[in-house]
């Protein structure tokens, strides 16, 4: 017989066995899981579930504002509304952008473009997607907040500019932090949605205008509608930045230069503070805050005189016969002149195969230094050049700081350009002829400036020899008007120069405003003596058919000048762009200029506005004087009364 098997019994037994032991393992892992998140990671679960019920809601710090030296107000706040979201609370986010866009009238690709900022940021964290909306905007959000859900209104303080598009190239705008910025050292603790400073003082000066944020952590339901504000921390108004420009005399510089493109600046020649630094045509700062509309954003990129320039800061434009101060200076210097020595002037010199022409084109005459300043003689600085040679000229310039930006604390300054035989063969290639130094000695050619350089050097003239590094800022005082820092006059350099050069220099400065065949008479002041000196550059020789002068291709007009001239305060350096003659279009403006600070020194009394007529129907309407402040958002009326006492017309010379 066989023997019996248990076979299926043992079978059994084995996956009873297996089973038991798969059993206990999975028991295992679930009280190891359970102990790794109870212990190991408690606290970071905890956090989460605290995210899920708070939410911390930023409060953006008001900016500080820019004042001017005498503490007038140019740049402060206002409210202003944005849209954010909070991802974790949004259903449908294509729902969501094609709603908003319509709402808002936006591009659907702008809204995704900021949405795209806050990837990697927690979701719950607010995500702005629209700034600057309107008040019917926002009540048109509200009324729709149930389809809205995770959409959110703020108000965010925004730049508020007093006195309009006045001074906007120094002042600067701000906008929406970019990401670009979002991920540099400089704004590590800034968020998306944040404005920062772009250009000017606003940018230069961000770290001091933007404050501290603040926050409320506020508790919500399971569906993220706000229930109560758990704790709340105020944020810190950025501190205020006292500048050294006198408003009343920005005024006057912009109105002066009116809608000609150009620049002014006006320094202190004992300080090297600005009082005033006009860019003209300006732009409006307010449309940089928020969606600049297409068709002014175009407006701006298509005018030919380049509104969004800081001319002031980054024109380089040939100084024209403003040069010929270096070029005496460096005669004199030299040795190669005196204030006896004299050429004769035909109205050309020829040169070679070259002729250069003088602009009087009867010519000058018998010549020396006073007069060749005085009329702006082209044929004595062109034989003084001849004789000095280019390296001789740039050295004097750059003793002037000329050829190299002066530091004035703005983004982007310019440093012009003072040629020599070695810059020429390194940046061309080619070596140096010597008519090109003709043209060097009355600033044309390859001679490049800025008006601030400009203005610094005919403060260097004026105060014989201390080069001050131009600056803008005054102070910088905190909330409760706690001086923070303030700043002193910085030397930077000097000249060097013999007091016998400066001496008869600015003999012959004088004379070009104040004596007959002056061509700086369009500056005269008649309570205070005024020096200077007019140029006008050359931009291209191009006539038309009937021999004028298309406007793009007209000179350049120049004017640089200081006052008082016994004990100098105040330098000015102004180009109208296309205004021709230095004499006639930038010496007025200059005056103008001039004319302010002595007002607001009390040496000048201002004029009275004359009443206006009466009319048949008085009380109609209040008439509008002349000098009158400004609406919001409009340049003020120009000032009345002449600004300078003009010499008679016989004297003015036609050219310079």
């Amino acid at each position: 017989m066989k023997p019996k098997t248990y076979l299926p019994e043992f079978n059994n037994a084995r996956r009873i066995v297996w089973l038991s032991l798969g059993a206990f393992a999975m028991f295992f892992l679930l009280l190891a899981r359970l102990w790794y998140l109870q212990e190991v990671q408690a606290d970071q679960l905890l956090d989460q579930s605290e995210n899920n019920r708070l939410r911390f809601v930023p409060v953006a710090a008001p900016r500080g504002a820019i004042l001017d030296r005498n503490g007038k107000v140019l740049v402060s706040n206002t409210p202003s509304f944005s849209v954010s979201v909070i991802p974790q609370d949004v259903k449908n986010k294509e729902q969501l952008i094609d709603n908003l866009a319509r709402y808002l009238n936006l591009d659907r690709k702008e809204i995704l473009d900021k949405w795209s900022k806050g990837q990697g940021r927690a979701k719950y964290y607010p995500l702005v997607v629209a700034s600057g909306i309107t008040r019917d905007q926002m009540e048109f959000l509200e009324e729709n907040r149930l389809s809205l859900s995770g959409v959110n209104i703020e108000m965010k303080p925004i730049r508020q500019y007093a006195n309009g598009d006045l001074a906007a190239h120094l002042l600067g705008y701000i906008g929406e932090i970019s990401e670009n910025e979002l991920t540099s050292d400089r704004y590590k603790e800034y968020n998306a949605g944040d404005y920062v400073g772009k250009s000017g003082i606003e940018r230069a000066w961000e770290n001091y205008l933007h404050g501290s944020d603040g926050g409320r952590q506020i508790e919500v339901d399971a569906r993220g509608r706000f229930l109560r504000t758990v704790e709340e921390t105020d944020s810190s108004v950025g501190n205020s930045v006292v500048l050294t420009v006198d408003l009343d005399m920005q005024k006057v510089a912009e109105q002066a230069l009116g809608d000609q493109a150009g620049a002014a600046v006006a320094m202190d020649v004992n300080t090297g503070e600005i009082l005033a630094f006009a860019s003209s045509p300006d732009f409006d700062p307010t449309l940089f805050a928020g969606r600049m509309p297409p068709d002014k954003w175009k407006e701006y990129l298509e005018d030919k005189r380049r509104p969004l320039e800081n001319k002031a800061l980054r024109g380089m434009y040939p100084p024209g016969s403003t040069f010929k101060i270096i070029t005496a200076i460096a005669g004199l210097e030299e040795g190669l002149i005196d204030q006896h020595t004299s050429v004769e002037c035909p109205g050309y010199y020829k040169f070679g195969n070259s002729t250069f022409k003088c602009w009087e084109k009867k010519g000058h005459g018998h010549v020396e230094l006073r007069r060749a300043l005085r009329e702006s003689c082209d044929v004595y600085f062109y034989k003084l050049a001849e004789r000095l040679g280019v390296d001789r000229i740039a050295k004097y310039a750059k003793r002037f700081g000329l050829g190299a930006p002066l530091g004035v604390g703005l983004d982007q300054e310019k440093g012009g350009i003072i040629p020599t035989s070695e810059w020429k063969l390194k940046r061309f290639g080619k070596k140096w002829y010597q008519g090109e130094t003709l043209s060097v000695g009355i600033g044309q050619g390859y001679v490049l400036t800025t008006p601030l350089q400009l203005a610094s050097m005919i403060a260097t003239v004026a105060n014989e020899g201390t080069i001050y590094r131009p600056h803008l800022v005054k102070k910088i005082v905190d909330f409760d008007g706690k001086v923070l820092k303030e700043f002193t006059p910085e030397v930077i350099g000097k000249t060097g120069l013999h007091p016998e050069t400066y001496k008869l220099v600015k003999e012959g400065l004088f004379a070009v405003v104040n004596e007959p065949h002056g061509t700086g008479g369009m500056a005269r002041l008649a309570e205070v003596k005024v020096a200077g000196k007019t140029g006008s550059s050359q931009v291209v020789k191009l006539r038309d058919s009937k021999g004028d002068v298309p406007y793009q291709f007209r000179d350049h007009a120049l004017f640089v000048a200081f006052a008082p001239y016994e004990k100098p305060e105040v330098a000015v350096a102004v180009i109208v762009e296309h205004g021709e003659h230095g004499g006639s279009a930038a010496a007025p403006v200059a005056g103008r200029i001039m004319r302010s600070y002595f007002e607001g020194k009390g040496l000048i009394k201002k004029p009275v506005p004359k009443a206006p007529p009466k009319t048949e129907e008085e009380g109609e309407g209040a008439p509008v004087l002349q000098g009158a402040p400004a609406a919001p958002g409009q340049k003020p009326a120009p000032a009345p009364g002449p600004p300078a006492v003009q010499p008679p017309a016989a004297t003015l010379p036609k050219q310079q």
